[in-house]
């Protein structure tokens, strides 16, 4: 026979379980919630802000393979925008010179990226900070020069760049428009390697690349396999990046040497820096950020754009020097706290701590008589 201290001791271990539970369960309908909104926006819009969503969709994922290989994994990166206009060139060469259909481009622009992460990452095994930082730094200089290579030129269509066909309308969806069309697929394509990166952090894999961060010869004592999981993660991320490009090409509908500058690469590492490092959410808002702000900030003043850009900037990082994902932590810690206070007496204590003195007499006379 248990007594009333077994049972608030019971109890009170599963508190924290039942709290996690709910948690759990919040997280999943607000994901929900959020898919369905992402469903409906392409019909509530029209138009250029369609094409915009697309493009907050494309760039939140470019900055998730960035995530997968800063955030997760520590290695530091401003050259990722070399890999974003890779994935770009592959999937308008093979729609414009190989008449291959678009959507059968997005896996060979992301297996051509990744392979291009491995090689790029073997030689940066021996570099970290700043040093790694400096070589992905060359990569992104180096890639709009050598797309205008003369040599190249027969593929890369030179300084002219190479225009993309708009995707076509599935025959089974006549009722929507090819804007409204490539926001649901690239929907679609973000969500499935949203899924993917989840379930990449969450595992065993996942784990190592953290320990990694955190201490890499605290990880290698371990037995983990740090040169390798550090070459992976490069891969996968350039993977990441390589789709993002991939489907850029399909939105603008052109690229060109000139439109994978440096500024590209930077701008996903201050999507990644405002959103929250480490978080997979923080992605989108980073999507968010790198797109409208920009146009906010010229639209205060074309001729202060930059200072603009530059104040709306360090506000951000003012009121949220972790991130929006630290912010909505912080937030729900507060909301939850504050719920936990307001609670009644008889909620927050447990039956068995808050049970009539009538019944705590009764059971101990049960356990005397059973002495």
């Amino acid at each position: 026979m248990t007594t009333p201290q077994q049972e608030t001791v019971a109890l009170g271990v599963a508190a924290p379980a039942a709290r996690q539970a709910m948690r759990l369960q919040t997280r999943h309908w607000v994901l929900a919630g959020a898919i369905a909104v992402a469903l409906v926006l392409p019909f509530v819009f029209q138009g250029f802000v369609v094409f915009q969503l697309t493009e907050v969709l494309i760039y939140g994922l470019a900055i998730l393979g960035l995530n997968l290989m800063t955030g997760f994994n520590g290695q530091f990166s401003v050259g990722h925008g070399a890999f974003f206009g890779v994935g770009a060139y592959v999937t308008a060469i093979m729609m414009q010179r190989w008449n291959v259909p678009y959507y059968w481009t997005l896996p060979p622009a992301g297996i051509v990226c990744f392979v291009v992460g491995i090689l790029f990452g073997l030689p940066a095994l021996r570099l970290r900070g700043l040093y790694l930082a400096l070589v992905t730094f060359a990569a992104a200089v180096a890639l709009p020069q050598l797309l205008k290579f003369h040599g190249l030129e027969g593929w890369t269509g030179g300084v002219q760049g190479i225009v993309v066909n708009q995707p076509d309308v599935p025959a089974f969806l006549p009722i929507i428009d090819a804007d409204q069309w490539l926001y649901l697929f690239t929907l679609a394509i973000t969500l499935l390697m949203f899924w993917g990166a989840s379930n990449l952090t969450g595992s065993r894999t996942g784990r190592a690349i953290m320990a990694i961060r955190d201490h890499e010869i605290a990880a290698a004592a371990m037995g983990i396999n740090a040169p390798l999981y550090k070459t992976l993660t490069f891969g996968v991320s350039a993977l990441y990046t390589g789709v993002a490009g991939a489907l850029s090409a399909l939105a603008v509908q052109f690229v060109a040497p000139d439109s994978f500058s440096l500024f590209v690469s930077i701008n996903f590492l201050v999507g990644l820096i405002l959103g929250g490092m480490g978080s997979l959410p923080g992605c989108l808002f980073g999507g968010l950020f790198v797109l409208y702000v920009p146009n906010i900030a010229e639209s205060l003043s074309r001729g202060l754009a930059g200072v603009a850009y530059g104040v709306i900037m360090l506000l951000v990082i003012f009121v949220m020097p972790s991130g929006a994902a630290g912010f909505a932590r912080y937030v729900g810690g507060l909301l939850a706290r504050h719920r936990e206070v307001e609670l009644p007496a008889h909620r927050a204590t447990p039956n068995a701590v808050a049970r009539p003195a009538q019944r705590v007499e009764h059971q101990r006379a049960e356990s005397a008589e059973n002495d």
